[in-house]
């Protein structure tokens, strides 16, 4: 079985809002027993804070807080399973049947436009940040549209200066959600490769959260990596017609939970119910695109499990990995190459970001 390092999940929420003990067997894409079943050694747990508290002074902070909270709880209740990782040695020094955890946060409104928040989550051990979500921040334009005119291009001074501050914290850069132009300053300004955790290839799928083969060869000259998501809707255009079509029917808008976290994972039932099977050659397309233009060193795998609804066949929860390293064995792939995408390319770029650090 090889081994598995899964650069972005946002299970936490599930655990914060439903109660989900992520220990144990549960009702969603990924939970360590299922994560055990996969192979997975590695894997970001991603404090995930929709743009909609940002709407309020205090809430982000308190939202990521409390996610972070349920990370440490997790942590407390299976110390025999799941151990946090937040220096270079750690993956090293992890013993065998442990899971090493990187916590990430998604959405750097989070921060509050307070580089002194930065440095409280950090001293929580968090090590990845996206600079955006899907909403536009004072400091960095997103992949959306929208943004209005007090939005920079790419990233302001204080935005240039967030990724510095990460880069002497040991913070990993991490480029999905943001706009193009945001997307070449980071890489211009930030201390060590980044990441683009959970983003396909925009040549063959052209949905704004994709990336072009112009910036994924930007992303290779820097040593960076880009996670390739297991998100339906960013890897082909006629399934995410497929996907909106439904929808917008009368029985998906009727499928609703007590919270939105709870909604997101019935919507996901049905609609992983109501479809055709999603084919998983569409993620091994996205995988293959990536190697030719960036080479092996510099493509991962990045799910979005938990954050997304309709999942690949084969790929519908955690115990799923090896199906597709199976798939990309039977592309004439090597087992050093799939080592490399399956674990050690995400490593490795943590590794250089937690290295970075000013200590």
């Amino acid at each position: 079985m090889i081994p598995i390092f899964d650069a972005h999940c946002d299970a936490l929420q599930r655990a914060l809002d439903l109660g989900h003990d992520l220990g144990g067997e549960t009702h969603g894409h990924f939970d360590l027993a299922k994560a055990a079943r996969g192979g997975v050694r590695g894997i970001c747990l991603t404090a995930w804070v929709d743009g909609t508290y940002a709407d309020e002074v205090g809430a982000s902070k308190r939202r990521t807080n409390a996610l972070l909270d349920a990370a440490d709880d997790l942590f407390a209740a299976h110390p025999g399973k799941l151990r946090r990782v937040d220096d270079p040695a750690g993956f090293d020094a992890l013993p065998a049947g442990l899971i090493g955890c990187v916590l990430a946060i998604e959405g750097g409104h989070a921060i509050e436009d307070d580089l002194g928040q930065l440095e409280h989550y950090a001293g929580r051990g968090v090590r990845v940040m996206t600079l955006t979500w899907n909403n536009h921040l004072s400091w960095a334009r997103s992949c959306r549209d929208g943004a209005g005119a007090g939005v920079p291009e790419g990233l302001s001074g204080l935005g240039r200066d967030v990724v510095k501050r990460m880069g002497e914290l040991g913070m990993l850069v991490d480029l999905s959600h943001a706009g193009e132009r945001t997307f070449y300053d980071a890489l211009e300004c930030a201390a060590s490769p980044p990441i683009v955790s959970h983003s396909g290839c925009s040549a063959l799928a052209d949905h704004p959260r994709n990336v072009t083969d112009d910036q994924l060869r930007a992303l290779k000259e820097k040593g960076g990596v880009i996670g390739i998501p297991f998100a339906t809707a960013f890897l082909d255009e006629d399934e995410r017609a497929a996907e909106r079509a439904y929808r917008d029917t009368d029985e998906y808008r009727a499928v609703k939970g007590g919270d939105p976290t709870e909604s997101l994972l019935l919507q996901g039932d049905a609609i992983q119910t109501a479809l055709a099977p999603f084919p998983l050659e569409h993620v091994v397309r996205h995988v293959m695109h990536a190697l030719e233009v960036c080479g092996p060193e510099h493509v991962a795998i990045g799910s979005d499990f938990d954050g997304i609804d309709r999942r690949p066949a084969g790929l519908e929860d955690a115990s799923g990995y090896q199906v597709l390293m199976e798939a990309l064995r039977g592309r004439g792939l090597d087992g050093a190459t799939c080592e490399r995408i399956a674990f050690s390319n995400a490593q490795r770029i943590l590794s250089e970001a937690f290295g970075a650090r000013i200590r």
